[in-house]
């Protein structure tokens, strides 16, 4: 079929515009497939991966996949690159424990779910080491994540503290400015009601009554005996 490249057991399909998976692609190439390439389209769903039961690589990079992304149970898949897609962590782990147990190399670069300070120039290596330790802690078998090989020590870091390391953004800082500012409970003055308009420049006098008795007033040093 136009555009489609087979080689061996290797099938591609890259750069033509396709917003599903074909259907002839499965239906010829389903039952023997065992790495397929479909790179650089604009594909929103996976269903037709249903056919593609003995793959072992999947390269979708560079295509339109969301949040909403659902792939068929892939016992032999090992491989699974998802590099610029629209894809953030909230279920895709969970669901690839769950239809992919053999999974050992994931790349997700370029997705909101990799917090790369390479594609974020508001994330650092902090937060890609925290996002690491999550994604290991949901995907213990994996042994390449992104550009980077699993190291021993990040395999432990993630069993002891990887369910806590998922990377939360912060709220609006304009947002919470706002919030404050509607409450005026928040800013407390000890100024007089009459007083706290910034516009009105005023000088504030106050009295207190207050008398000291004890031996070592200041005052005390000046009386003499003969006027106790």
């Amino acid at each position: 079929m136009a555009g489609a490249v087979v080689s061996g057991a290797q099938v591609s399909y890259i750069s033509q515009d396709c917003e599903e998976i074909p259907e002839f692609l499965g239906r010829k190439y389903g039952h023997m497939a065992k790495r397929l390439d479909l790179s650089f389209n604009l594909l929103r769903s996976l269903e037709g991966l249903k056919t593609f039961s003995y793959l072992e690589e999947l390269i979708l990079d560079n295509n339109l996949l969301g949040n909403d992304l659902l792939l068929p149970r892939l016992p032999h898949l090992h491989t699974l690159t998802l590099n610029k897609n629209q894809i953030s962590l909230e279920s895709l782990l969970d669901h690839l424990a769950e239809v992919v147990p053999s999974l050992q190399y994931l790349s997700l670069l370029g997705n909101i779910a990799c917090p790369n300070e390479l594609v974020c120039k508001e994330k650092d290596e902090d937060d890609y080491q925290r996002y690491r330790y999550f994604v290991l802690h949901k995907l213990t078998n994996l042994k390449f994540l992104d550009t980077r090989k699993v190291t021993r020590r990040e395999r432990e870091e993630a069993l002891i503290r990887g369910a806590f390391m998922k990377v939360v953004k912060p709220k609006d800082a304009k947002a919470s400015s706002a919030a404050a500012s509607a409450s005026p409970e928040m800013h407390y003055t000890p100024l007089p009601a009459g007083s706290r308009d910034l516009t009105n420049h005023r000088g504030i006098l106050g009295k207190c009554r207050y008398i000291y008795y004890g031996k070592h007033s200041e005052g005390n040093r000046f009386i003499r005996d003969d006027q106790l």
